[in-house]
């Protein structure tokens, strides 16, 4: 199981191994009940979503004790295998459609992780602050950026400032309005080789 997350991250613990297995067992039981992957595309769990959200594992390796939300998580995508991978951190994963939040925290709680917390509603009720604000194709980032800005905690702990980190494909230039001069854009493709990734982006703007 999860072959491919394995090649591409080979230093994984048994633990996790294990915690990438149960969602790839979870993701398409639940996915019959609950539509929160496009049912043409669960069979590509693994690379599309699983490997997908990663990317943010490969340009950033969380400091332990880093709190980051998941802005619109869906059933729990980017969150949960960030939080897989990123034990020592903490997770908040926010969406305001209550059955998709029901799929990822069952898939939480059956692979075992005790640093992810979920809340229903408005990200605009949060009032918490975070280190990092994370977030799967939601909207265009100024707009993103707008809602969260007060959530990002003053204090910075990690080896980049404080900030938004999105997956995003198609037009960057129209999505990133405003924010395209300050913010880095990163092709996955370069740390994924696979067709999937050569039209999907990472986007990083500092708070």
């Amino acid at each position: 199981m999860a072959e491919t997350i394995n090649k591409f991250f080979p230093h994984l613990t048994e633990r996790q191994k294990e915690q990438f297995a149960v969602m790839e067992r979870m993701y398409p039981e639940w996915n019959e009940k609950i539509n929160v992957i496009s049912r043409k595309d669960i069979g590509n769990l693994e690379v599309n979503h699983l490997l997908h959200s990663l990317a943010i594992a490969k340009f950033i390796s969380f400091t332990p004790g880093s709190r980051i939300l998941d802005f619109g998580t869906g059933g729990g995508l980017p969150g949960i295998p960030l939080a897989a991978m990123f034990p020592e951190c903490e997770f908040l994963l926010v969406d305001r459609t209550g059955k998709k939040l029901r799929v990822a925290a069952a898939v939480a709680e059956e692979a075992g992780l005790k640093n992810v917390r979920f809340m229903h509603g408005d990200v605009a009720e949060c009032k918490e602050k975070f280190d990092f604000v994370v977030s799967r194709a939601v909207m265009p980032q100024p707009d993103l950026m707008k809602i969260c800005r007060k959530n990002f905690s003053d204090e910075s702990r990690n080896a980049l400032p404080n900030g938004l980190i999105t997956l995003k494909g198609g037009d960057l230039k129209a999505d990133l309005g405003n924010l395209l001069q300050r913010s880095e854009i990163i092709d996955i493709h370069d740390y994924f080789p696979l067709p999937f990734f050569e039209s999907k982006r990472l986007i990083y703007t500092p708070a």
